[in-house]
């Protein structure tokens, strides 16, 4: 397998200093591995991208099933320090349905659809920096290249050659990489407001019913300029934000 390593240096590192990529043959999970390194004062911005996963992890503690040479799991580290978080997960899956396939959709707050199966996912985790303002963001995504099996999974699986035929995982990183990590640095600077638009233009849960892991149901709305849901329910409208509640298609 050949991972176009360089190319992606070459486009990030001139307005990312000290920006690296490794490729590990295997690995628990590369998010694991990046906040093990940050939490040791690692603080180098880095794309980490792993031929296989054997413990990989989703939001909420989930597990994520990653097959070698059928799926696509890579890692970028990177201090920020944005006035607010809200909404950074969002950006992401923005930024990279918006470089993958205009059929690609963004079921929120955190996985990429195609239709109403789930092609990826990502997670977001924070390390504190000591005695700076600034903490190190490690944004992992996970990408079925090839449609996996259904069995066990609560929502249907996608596969993005589907979409895009004959691409190789070093072909779907190398369209990814520079354009998630330029959404990193403007949300830094610009906060969730730039990729509002974006994002609702792509929504998957807009105008269907929906049912909150407390057992809620309701209708989604929008998203807020928070990155918060909003479901119309029969309490009323509320604002869903917690990073501990599920949604999924009633």
């Amino acid at each position: 397998m050949h991972w176009p390593a360089e190319a992606i240096w070459e486009q990030v590192a001139p307005w990312l200093p000290g920006f690296t990529v490794e490729v590990l043959p295997q690995v628990d999970s590369t998010n694991s591995e990046l906040m093990r390194r940050a939490r040791a004062g690692s603080l180098d911005p880095i794309l980490l991208v792993a031929e296989q996963q054997t413990a990989g992890r989703g939001r909420l503690g989930r597990s994520w099933q990653s097959d070698t040479g059928g799926s696509l799991t890579f890692s970028l580290g990177l201090s920020l320090a944005p006035r607010d978080w809200s909404g950074l997960s969002l950006a992401v899956g923005l930024a990279a349905a918006e470089a993958l396939h205009s059929q690609v959709r963004l079921k929120w707050p955190n996985d990429l659809w195609v239709g109403d199966r789930k092609l990826g996912g990502i997670l977001v985790e924070t390390a504190g920096v000591a005695g700076s303002p600034s903490r190190t963001a490690v944004v992992g995504i996970g990408l079925n290249l090839a449609r996996p099996p259904a069995d066990g999974l609560s929502t249907a699986p996608a596969g993005l050659n589907e979409l895009l035929p004959g691409l190789d995982r070093g072909q779907v990183l190398l369209r990814l990489a520079a354009p998630v990590l330029a959404t990193l640095r403007r949300f830094e600077e610009e906060g969730f407001s730039p990729f509002v638009e974006g994002f609702r233009r792509r929504d998957a849960l807009a105008g269907r019913q929906v049912r909150l892991s407390d057992g809620t149901t309701g209708t989604a709305a929008a998203i807020g300029e928070d990155g918060a849901l909003l479901v119309h329910t029969a309490a009323g409208l509320v604002a869903v934000g917690s990073a501990d509640v599920s949604v999924r298609p009633a």
